[in-house]
């Protein structure tokens, strides 16, 4: 047969492998027999395309499509990468880039959206964590690699593209108009909620985050007359990133043990992270919102603080990423994206497809002010020839009255309204400092 020898190369190649292990490596069981028959299956089929498919195809393209077959198979993330595919990973991670604002994957042959990016596009469009893209400017998404969407994604800032969203709840489909734009990620941004508690959020891990956050805190501090009284840290809608990052903001709060480690088949996918002594808060509460749009890096950081009991975690279920994914090099233009291990929390359990499990599960719900009755309520204070407080008075003899009315639309009131996850945080926060004999 023409392509007999392509049998060969590959039988020679398999046992090769199969017969290779570096110095010092436990050998694995490996099974002796090469699939010599499922080599022959593939190298037939490898024939008849050449010969009778109605078009000519390239022998390097072919054998392209058999390598991303082979990967896909495995599971959502090993991917290969083409020389594009390699240049366009590396301009993504860079923290600048033209698109929409999306951290996807691949669910069911679909586009997942697993979270949008704040302040971007998608997420001023509407793009909510957990959609499933199904039509690309009208094109079905079904039989795309991940890659291949990605890249009709990306585009020139300032082009349009039209998203077809499947949501659940949603009867039909959503049409989504998104402006394509240049991706700044802006990791690390917060305020003060009230004197003493901040809020910091984190929407992307990178190699600055841990800076950053720690400028912002020492910031907080200074406002609050150096010490915080509690921090609520948003992981919400977080998808990940520089695991450095995640681990480095972990360490953040934590003055010893571990915050993460990964087990994978290779000696070198071992690692073991441990935290450094010091706390930036100084042992204030800490409440970490999470969603199930928080994924892998936002997954260790939840994970770790709530092993080591540092914080309450507080939403939904995470999204449940907990693999790792190492680029490999395969010549100076392709590399091949492969998980090579898992990541587990200090008390051993795998993020996998499981998630972090908030200790106090909140719903994502939205609060509306009640309008106050016409007639108010009587008081003790409203009857006629009520004693007095007692309390004491001033100086001047008269009553000092101590109670302070709230004005409709308050801070807390409008918080409430705006972010109802984030208004019990805060309040979890306040009867944690109480409950510490800070009231």
């Amino acid at each position: 047969m023409k392509y007999r020898h392509l049998i060969v190369s590959i039988v020679a190649l398999s046992i090769s492998l199969g017969a290779f292990s570096s110095p010092g490596q436990a050998k694995e069981p490996v099974d002796a027999n090469v699939p010599v028959r499922d080599l022959r299956a593939f190298a037939e089929i490898f024939g008849r395309i050449k010969q009778d498919y109605v078009e000519p195809v390239d022998d390097r393209e072919l054998l392209g499509y058999a390598i991303r077959g082979m990967l896909s198979g495995l599971d959502p993330h090993s991917a290969y990468l083409d020389e594009e595919e390699f240049r366009e990973l590396k301009v993504g991670t860079s923290g600048e880039f033209g698109g929409l604002g999306i951290e996807v994957g691949m669910e069911n042959g679909f586009v997942k959206v697993i979270s949008p990016i704040d302040d971007t596009p998608a997420q001023r469009a509407g793009v909510q964590a957990g959609d499933l893209i199904v039509r690309l400017n009208g094109n079905p998404v079904k039989g795309m690699s991940l890659n291949q969407a990605v890249k009709v994604m990306r585009g020139k800032p300032g082009t349009e593209l039209v998203l077809t969203i499947v949501r659940e709840g949603e009867d039909k489909p959503i049409t989504l108009m998104v402006q394509r734009d240049v991706i700044k990620v802006a990791s690390v941004k917060g305020r003060m909620l009230e004197k003493g508690f901040g809020y910091l959020r984190i929407s992307h891990f990178q190699s600055r985050t841990n800076e950053d956050m720690i400028k912002l805190i020492a910031r907080f501090k200074r406002k609050s007359g150096g010490r915080l009284k509690g921090l609520v840290l948003d992981l919400r809608n977080n998808p990940g990133g520089v695991l450095n990052g995640a681990v480095a903001v972990s360490d953040a709060f934590l003055k010893d043990g571990v915050i993460v480690y990964t087990q994978g088949r290779k000696k070198e996918s071992r690692l073991n992270y441990n935290a450094t002594p010091d706390d930036v808060v100084s042992d204030a509460p800490i409440v970490v919102l999470v969603n199930g749009g928080s994924a892998s890096a936002s997954e260790i950081v939840a994970g770790a603080l709530q092993d080591h009991k540092r914080a309450i975690i507080m939403g939904s279920r995470t999204f449940g990423k907990g693999s790792v994914q190492t680029i490999v090099p395969v010549n100076k233009s392709a590399a091949v994206k492969l998980t090579t291990a898992r990541y587990f929390t200090p008390s051993g359990r795998s993020i996998q497809a499981e998630g972090i499990v908030p200790d106090i599960p909140l719903s994502n719900v939205k609060v509306t002010a009640v309008e106050p009755a016409n007639v108010s309520r009587l008081k003790e204070s409203d009857l006629s020839g009520h004693l007095e407080n007692g309390n004491g008075k001033d100086a001047s003899g008269k009553t000092v009255n101590n109670s302070k009315k709230k004005k409709k639309g308050d801070a807390e009131e409008l918080l409430a309204q705006k972010d109802y996850q984030l208004n019990e945080a805060l309040n979890l926060l306040k009867g944690l400092y109480i409950l510490n004999g800070n009231g």
